[in-house]
């Protein structure tokens, strides 16, 4: 996976305030047409990293600094305005997880319909359905309509979903946040077990001790831009240092 001087650009409307007389006349008139101003922001900004076939990356920052946006175009769910992102291999997403259930259908019918979309075959979600179920801790559940569940419950099935589809690259966006200690720890296990058979995860966490043990490299963004890139270990402690409001300069490379 690499990215080249990625940039990604956002516009913010503003609604024109006019002259007093203006805004009395747009109250009295129900098909008053809305004047507005855009404002241009930057959420990344000369962005690139590379990291190889295996590797892990951990992508750390305060909120708004542009972790999310990054994921969704390393997902292709959204283009760059400049730059260029070259990923090798399937790579799926576990973003926003839960987009496309039905409420009125059932936890194992939202299950199967879920990891068709994936990209699992029919065949595979008939054999996969009850690992599946067992893993979110939904198999009594499997006959209750979806509605009837909690957001959580359905964040994790979601989850159960994705880590079934045999990806090279695992995009994860604070998957561990959701769920009880125990089902943290599958995902943990989870994680692992990509690890030994050599897939790659992109991990957006604001957890340094998760970054260190499963990313060999972090990039640590700052205001839409690459503060760091490097090893795992020493952009935390840079992160860590930052939020302290010291200094530190670790020897890492600068992108």
């Amino acid at each position: 996976m690499n990215a080249q001087d990625v940039w990604k650009q956002f516009r913010i409307p503003h609604e024109r305030r006019g002259a007093v007389v203006s805004r009395l006349n747009n109250l009295l008139s129900i098909f008053s047409e809305r004047r507005y101003s855009y404002e241009e922001f930057w959420a990344l900004k000369q962005v690139s990293f590379r990291l190889e076939h295996g590797e892990s990356l951990g992508i750390i920052g305060p909120n708004g600094s542009g972790k999310s946006t990054l994921l969704k175009l390393l997902a292709r769910v959204m283009k760059p305005d400049r730059g260029e992102i070259e990923t090798v291999g399937s790579v799926v997403p576990i973003l926003e997880l839960g987009i496309g259930f039905q409420p009125d259908l059932t936890v194992k019918e939202n299950a199967t319909i879920y990891g068709i979309i994936m990209g699992l075959r029919r065949s595979e979600m008939r054999t996969r359905i009850n690992s599946i179920l067992d893993f979110a801790d939904l198999t009594r559940f499997q006959d209750a309509k979806l509605k009837n569940l909690s957001s959580g419950m359905q964040v994790r099935l979601g989850f159960a979903i994705a880590v079934q589809t045999e990806a090279d690259v695992f995009l994860i966006d604070e998957a561990l946040s959701v769920g009880d200690m125990e089902f943290q720890l599958k995902c943990l296990d989870k994680f692992r077990e990509f690890k030994k058979a050599g897939k790659s995860i992109v991990l957006v966490s604001h957890g340094m001790e998760l970054i260190n043990d499963f990313c060999e490299k972090t990039l640590y963004l700052k205001d839409g831009t690459a503060e760091v890139f490097g090893p795992s270990h020493e952009a935390t402690a840079r992160y860590i240092a930052d939020m302290k409001g010291t200094v530190a300069t670790p020897s890492v490379s600068l992108v």
